[in-house]
Formats: structure tokens, C-alpha cells, sequence
């Protein structure tokens, strides 16, 4: 676990799976894939309503009940929760949910946007830029990561900085890159 300190009190931040996806094979990574019990996937719908709210109108749409749902064991106690074998949601050990772009590209009011410049999209970094628009999020909130004058968003990511933090200082990290486009996680499309 990761510390942010500021002026307040520190944040807990998530372990940082965009590690796990980097240098990924489906191959060599994933060790089994085991399908739910009702009773568990109930837990996992209350889980992701209790993260990501504005699912709970849709999740009979995104995990329909008529559908296997597996959940992927990977290497470093990384999950990822696939229905009918689509990759939806992943989480390292006991942290939290992350949507894949996948799921964001289906239903992007998830989670906040953040907003990069043209040509930050090749790069997608630390999310300082100047011609980055960042929204008021939390330190610590999922946010997906737009690109200017594109519909679908190119990175999941994690608050390290506030939006006034982040124009005041203008350089560091301002978003962690969790899962982004063309990313192992990305090309694995399906899990059987």
C-alpha cells in the first residue's frame, strides 16, 4: 500500500495493478478461471454498486443473470471478473474494483472523466499538461481518462492529486494509469 501525503491526513491508496498488465501474458499469468456461485455473485453486484453507484439501473445489463460469471485468477492475487468470458471488472488482493475500458466503453458514466489534450493521447502520463481539463474528484477516486474530441476513454486511472493541487503544481503525477488502452489487460478480449 501507497501513502499520498498532503497537508491532511494521509490516503490509503490501492495497490497499483497497471504493474500486473504491463508486462502480462495471458499465457504464463493466469492460473485458473472459476465460475460463481449465485450467492457470490450477489456479493460482487453489491460491491460494485456500493463503488460505482450509477451501475445499479444497469447491472442487470452488465452481468445478466442468465450468463456464466468466472472470476480469472491471475498472478499477484489479481482477479479479473469476466461474464460470458468479457473481462469486466479487475482487483489486486483485497483492494477495489476497477472497470476495464471494455465495460467504460459500454456505459463511460461509471465513472468522472478527466480530460487530456490531443497530443497527450500517444502518452497519457501524469495527467499535468496544460491543456488537460481536470473535474472536481476526490484524491483517491477511480476516474476514466478522455482524450479531447474522442467518445471513449483511453485510461482507467487513480486521483493521486486534487484538480487545484494538480494546476498549482503542474508537474508529478496527477492520475495514476491503472489499465489503458492497448494494455495486456486490453487485448485479452475473452476468458473460457
Amino acid at each position: 500500500m501507497q501513502f499520498l501525503s498532503h497537508s491532511g491526513p494521509p490516503f490509503l491508496l490501492p495497490p497499483s495493478p497497471w504493474i500486473v498488465f504491463k508486462k502480462y501474458d495471458e499465457k504464463e499469468n493466469v492460473s485458473n478461471g472459476i465460475q460463481f456461485k449465485t450467492s457470490f455473485i450477489k456479493v460482487i453486484e453489491n460491491q460494485s454498486i456500493g463503488q460505482f453507484s450509477s451501475t445499479e439501473p444497469w447491472l442487470n445489463q452488465i452481468m445478466p443473470k442468465s450468463k456464466p460469471v468466472k472470476i480469472v485468477q491471475c498472478h499477484e492475487q489479481t482477479e479479473i471478473f469476466t461474464v460470458n468470458g468479457e473481462s469486466l471488472f479487475f482487483k489486486q488482493g483485497e483492494g477495489p474494483f476497477y472497470p476495464t475500458l471494455s465495460l467504460l466503453h459500454k456505459y463511460p458514466f461509471i465513472l468522472p472523466h478527466q480530460q487530456v489534450d490531443k497530443g497527450a493521447i500517444k502518452f497519457v502520463l501524469s495527467l499535468t499538461s496544460p491543456g488537460a481539463k481536470l473535474y472536481p474528484a476526490a484524491v483517491a477516486t477511480t476516474v476514466s481518462i478522455m482524450a479531447e474530441g474522442k467518445e471513449h476513454a483511453l485510461c482507467v486511472g487513480v486521483k493521486m492529486m486534487s484538480a487545484e493541487d494538480t494546476e498549482k503544481v503542474s508537474k508529478g503525477i496527477g492520475i495514476e494509469n491503472i489499465h489503458y488502452l492497448n494494455d495486456e489487460l486490453w487485448h485479452m478480449k475473452t476468458y473460457n
